[in-house]
């Protein structure tokens, strides 16, 4: 069987394809495997390094500005518009496909609208609580829509095509208990642990917000253990800060450029503070781990609080807006939670609600009844 895995523009429209395209083949070694995006972005790397092939189409998105530059880039997306179906077409005849499978961003519409319109089996991942415009463009196309939970159905205009599935997380945040999780990480006492962190850029605001919160740590005796990223963007200022304030001293205290244990982390995470991009979200409702989550108020269609209203609604996070919440107060929502058991158990409960452990079983079966 082929099968073209088409996405882009970020790691979370990327990983749950890798996902299954690994779990296909462990199913099935004949199965031969083939990634489309964009020729220069990200993805390109993460899907080579894990050995498959890939394939670039020039697509791009549309700038919401009257500026010189923008107005330059829309012209170039225009003429995309005209070349990247001939470009996937291409594909579909040298490759053959007997599956296209999109999970997310503009880079995959291009295939999926082809290879639908040739009449192969489609379908498409949607990681996020509403579907982004790609999405949306291909709900007409595509035989099956996959989501994350079962909320996201209403925002289809198409319930019929609907499957929860859940999205995939690594298996490597499932290979140690959190007993051994914090053993790895060198704890020796009870006290718990709070992971928080931006994404892999970091955020300049939240990053000066979390240096008053390690502040107020510090004034109450560290009362629990804390890992923190700051991305590669406010590193050298949030060494600086940490520095001037006399931070960079504290035991419990661990500030990173990047958590690259990040399963060993959020395992042995008891409160997680962060975004809420599609991949955190279901890295936290997998390992049943209470949360403060602050939205990215700088995504599309404002979908990240979309996200993690769905979490609050189950119980299972405490949501702050960017504009509204200081250090002192990220801090004090911790503690709150660090210092109720009860709450916590329920916060963990909610999030278990959500949870789907086995996302990359249930894509796959859904794209394989497309194909039998």
């Amino acid at each position: 069987m082929n099968v073209i895995f088409t996405c882009g523009g970020t790691a979370g429209h990327v990983n749950p394809a890798l996902a299954l395209a690994g779990y296909m083949k462990e199913r099935d070694q004949r199965v031969n495997v083939l990634f489309v995006g964009t020729p220069r972005g990200m993805e390109r790397g993460l899907v080579e390094k894990q050995g498959y092939a890939f394939r670039g189409v020039e697509v791009s998105g549309f700038r919401r500005s009257l500026k010189p530059a923008a107005l330059k880039d829309n012209l170039h997306t225009v003429r995309n518009l005209i070349t990247s179906p001939r470009q996937a077409k291409a594909i579909l005849a040298e490759f053959r496909p007997d599956l296209v499978v999109g999970t997310g961003g503009y880079a995959s519409y291009p295939m999926v609208r082809c290879a639908a319109r040739a009449g192969i089996p489609t379908a498409v991942h949607e990681s996020n609580m509403v579907p982004g415009l790609t999405t949306k463009q291909l709900e007409g196309y595509a035989n099956r829509i996959m989501v994350g939970f079962e909320e996201c159905r209403q925002h289809y205009r198409h319930p019929e095509k609907i499957v929860v599935t859940g999205t995939p997380v690594r298996g490597d945040f499932f290979e140690l208990t959190r007993a051994q999780a914090r053993q790895k990480l060198g704890f020796t006492d009870d006290r718990p642990l709070v992971a928080s962190f931006w994404g892999s850029l970091g955020a300049r605001d939240m990053n000066a917000k979390m240096v008053d919160f390690f502040q107020r740590e510090q004034k109450e005796g560290e009362p629990f253990h804390h890992i923190h990223a700051v991305g590669s963007t406010g590193w050298e200022t949030m060494k600086q800060a940490l520095s001037a304030r006399g931070l960079d001293k504290c035991p419990s205290l661990d500030v990173r450029e990047y958590i690259y244990d990040m399963a060993v982390v959020m395992r042995a995470a008891d409160l997680v503070i962060c975004r809420a991009g599609a991949s955190t979200v279901s890295e936290i409702t997998a390992l049943a781990v209470p949360a403060v989550i602050v939205p990215s108020p700088y995504v599309t269609n404002n979908h990240q609080e979309k996200n993690a209203r769905i979490l609050e609604k189950h119980g299972g996070a405490r949501i702050l807006l960017e504009a509204e919440c200081s250090g002192d107060d990220l801090y004090d929502a911790a503690r709150d939670i660090l210092s109720d058991p009860a709450l916590r158990a329920a916060m963990s409960r909610g999030m278990s609600e959500l949870g789907i452990l086995d996302a990359t079983e249930r894509i796959y079966n859904a794209v394989m009844e497309l194909v039998k």
